[in-house]
């Protein structure tokens, strides 16, 4: 998968470079002060700075029961809190087109209440149901790879994660994305996972925000946009 998803496992307990650089935001001393500030936690509701702290809650989340297997129209919405659009002729065919009937068949072939820590390997592997959506997405006019990866992530939140240029700078390209970051969750039985929760404890997020989105938000809050270093 090109631009997303394969780490190798590591080994004698060394951690892989997605785990080890994973590690080293995890371990920074501001790291709950920015999940806080991201989050919003202790502001009134609609004073917080970033629109993306409302990316899994809109609208009660994207893979609560009633809409797990289908796109809906707060999805599309929730997707431009990170800062990216869903072109309007793949919007329309999301929500009533072929397309949209495509992703649902697949959708319902990817788990909704499974963490990538516990995930089975088959589950985000090259021909799974989540690569075969992600494929689709990303071949659309218009969309890509970043796009195609929000929009799953707002479905599968635990699952499946967000993966943009700031996040691939910060933790490097290996060939499978969603591989390599499974493998640093189980590494030296789940350290990384339990980290998260952890943190996710500490900065008082609700349990709605999945582990996944700690990662990626820490990352976010702490790394610098992408520069020329970092196509």
């Amino acid at each position: 998968m090109d631009e997303q998803l394969a780490g190798s496992a590591s080994f004698a307990g060394i951690p892989t470079v997605v785990g080890q650089r994973l590690h080293a935001f995890l371990d920074a001393e501001r790291v709950a002060d920015d999940l806080r500030r991201y989050f919003a936690i202790g502001l009134p509701p609609g004073a917080g700075v970033f629109t993306g702290g409302r990316f899994e809650h809109l609208a009660g989340g994207g893979d609560r029961q009633q809409v797990a297997n289908r796109f809906t129209a707060e999805d599309l919405i929730a997707v431009q809190t990170l800062s990216v659009t869903v072109p309007a002729s793949v919007a329309l065919d999301l929500l009533e087109g072929l397309l949209g009937a495509q992703l649902s068949h697949l959708l319902r072939g990817i788990p909704a209440d499974t963490d990538l820590a516990d995930a089975d390997a088959s589950v985000v592997a090259d021909g799974s149901p989540a690569h075969q959506a992600w494929s689709l997405l990303k071949n659309q006019h218009q969309v890509g790879w970043v796009i195609a990866g929000k929009l799953l992530a707002r479905k599968r939140p635990r699952l499946l994660p967000v993966y943009d240029r700031v996040v691939r700078c910060a933790l490097g390209r290996p060939p499978s994305f969603w591989t390599g970051l499974r493998i640093a969750l189980r590494e030296n039985n789940g350290a990384l996972h339990h980290r998260l929760l952890d943190l996710r404890q500490s900065a008082d997020l609700p349990q709605t925000v999945a582990a996944l989105r700690v990662a990626d938000v820490a990352v976010w809050m702490a790394h610098p946009a992408p520069g020329h270093h970092c196509p």
